[in-house]
């Protein structure tokens, strides 16, 4: 058994990406390890003509997925958008570990990320030592990317400085990174190309320019349209991460993650699932990522504290800490609903008390 905390993509579905590629009779775009259909089918999930099954890692539209795919089998980037929780991340990981069979190649988007993570640095040992010179250059992972024909991920591109943010500009565009302190250059590697992410509910989010919004495609993931696909959505990734982190406890009963999801979308959309109360909503995002947390904690909380068994009581100060995020407003919000909503459902009397003694 691995002792890993959390492995790559690559590696964890190991497996999976082999019997794809031992099953691919399709095209294959230079450098890629699947072929396009491949990659969907990897991404989406299906079972394969020798009967293996392939377990989805994304469930949504297929027709967005299509899309994703087939924009970088072109020379165009590809941003994925949309509000935090969205698997933006999830699947631009899922993606290159599929198409490059490397999903490390990362550049973390942050307000202090300098244009050398994605250009280049020096190594300033070597650099006073020897000179400017190849062997002194620290090539990041973009340069990487460009040299090995491979997908580069920027995580986050609008928290980047748009000063930043436009070091990208000539690398779409002319598929090159001048290194003028050498007077020479990396050209890109036919199979290159950017896999970036962003959202806007940040604070300090930085607009992207026209210029380089000219030279990426954009493709929106949405949250779930509906309880029943948000609710698979948090069963499957609970059961793989309670499987990844070793909790001894029992997978939660599918009312349990319905009664989270439910509070999660009813907050979120201010009004309850049956369309007869209006209500208010936090200021927190309450997206499906919160929802598998909230989930994922209470399964620690009854493995470790608990018979193993999820219950209400394990439940509700993960729900609380997810919906407070202003401990003003948000918690007006969070007790009119508890009293109007929670209190007054069949069945959830339960929830409603074990969140009122988590006050």
């Amino acid at each position: 058994m691995t002792t890993l905390l959390r492995e790559h993509a690559e590696q964890q579905y190991a497996e999976e990406l082999h019997e794809l590629a031992q099953a691919d009779t399709r095209t294959r775009p230079p450098n890629w390890k699947l072929s396009p259909w491949a990659v969907a089918t990897y991404i989406l999930g299906g079972r394969l003509d020798n009967g293996f099954v392939v377990t989805p890692k994304y469930i949504g539209s297929k027709r967005l997925i299509e899309i994703a795919i087939a924009t970088l089998a072109t020379d165009r980037a590809l941003l994925l958008l949309g509000v935090p929780g969205t698997a933006k991340t999830w699947l631009s990981e899922h993606l290159s570990a599929a198409i490059s069979g490397d999903s490390t190649l990362l550049v973390q988007g942050t307000a202090g990320t300098g244009e050398e993570s994605i250009r280049y640095g020096w190594n300033y040992a070597r650099l006073l030592a020897e000179g400017p010179s190849r062997r002194a250059l620290v090539p990041s992972p973009v340069m990487r990317a460009m040299q090995e024909g491979k997908l580069a991920r920027v995580e986050e591109l609008t928290r980047i400085p748009s000063d930043v943010q436009d070091s990208l500009i000539t690398i779409l565009s002319e598929k090159t990174l001048p290194i003028p302190e050498l007077g020479d250059e990396v050209q890109a590697v036919k199979g290159f190309n950017v896999i970036a992410t962003a959202n806007d509910r940040d604070k300090g989010v930085n607009d992207l320019s026209s210029a380089l919004k000219r030279r990426i495609n954009t493709v929106v993931l949405p949250l779930p349209t509906s309880i029943d696909e948000e609710v698979e959505i948090v069963q499957r990734r609970v059961a793989s991460l309670g499987r990844a982190l070793e909790l001894p406890a029992e997978l939660p009963a599918i009312e349990e993650i319905r009664r989270v999801v439910t509070v999660f979308r009813e907050l979120r959309s201010g009004i309850t699932e049956d369309g007869k109360t209006k209500l208010k909503s936090p200021s927190s995002t309450l997206s499906t990522a919160e929802a598998i947390s909230v989930v994922n904690n209470g399964l620690s909380l009854a493995a470790h504290f608990g018979d193993g068994k999820l219950r209400a009581a394990d439940l509700a100060s993960g729900l609380i800490g997810a919906v407070i995020k202003d401990p003003v407003q948000d918690r007006v919000v969070w007790q009119e609903y508890l009293e109007t909503v929670v209190k007054e459902r069949d069945g959830w009397k339960d929830l409603y008390r074990a969140c009122r003694n988590q006050e």
